[in-house]
């Protein structure tokens, strides 16, 4: 399992002192205000920072973080990736990370292989699963009960039953 999450891309700065405007990539942007330390990833390397002050305005975060105090600081930082580190605070039943879920192999119920989960998006609804096969083909799975019957996050496995349609 990975050590750190991407929590949002910083993709501008507000005001003159060195304020910060993230694209949040959590569902619940007041996750940020529990936050008292990010990471921004640096050529492959995190850099500490500690988090100042935060609000938010039209689902976007903004930042300032300690040790940034200026425009031209916090330009240096744009497009750049907001990590956290991962906790063991508990999610829901049947809740997982976009990042535990991505990589994970995908087999009907009847153990046919379908392939490997590429990406996750959300359509406002419900989550969708694109698996990629092995012909390189897209198959966009629904993450509903209904589909969904199991996700061994410790195995990259998920089981799901497939509606009539989908393939």
């Amino acid at each position: 399992m990975e050590k750190y999450f991407e929590i949002g891309q910083i993709v501008n700065t507000s005001g003159l002192k060195g304020v910060m405007k993230v694209k949040p990539f959590t569902d619940d942007i007041t996750k940020f205000n529990n936050l008292k330390t990010i990471y921004i990833e640096i050529k492959k390397e995190l850099k500490s920072f500690e988090i100042e002050k935060v609000y938010f305005n039209k689902n976007m975060v903004f930042l300032k973080l300690k040790g940034i105090d200026t425009i031209e600081q916090a330009e240096n930082y744009r497009n750049y990736y907001l990590k956290i580190e991962r906790t063991n605070e508990s999610l829901e039943e049947g809740t997982y990370y976009i990042v535990d879920i991505e990589g994970c192999n995908v087999y009907t119920e009847e153990q046919e292989y379908l392939g490997i989960v590429s990406e996750v998006f959300s359509t406002g609804s419900n989550d969708v699963y694109v698996v990629n096969n092995e012909d390189g083909k897209q198959i966009l799975i629904p993450a509903i009960k209904e589909v969904i019957k199991q996700v061994d996050i410790g195995n990259k496995k998920i089981i799901v039953h497939l509606l009539e349609g989908l393939v």
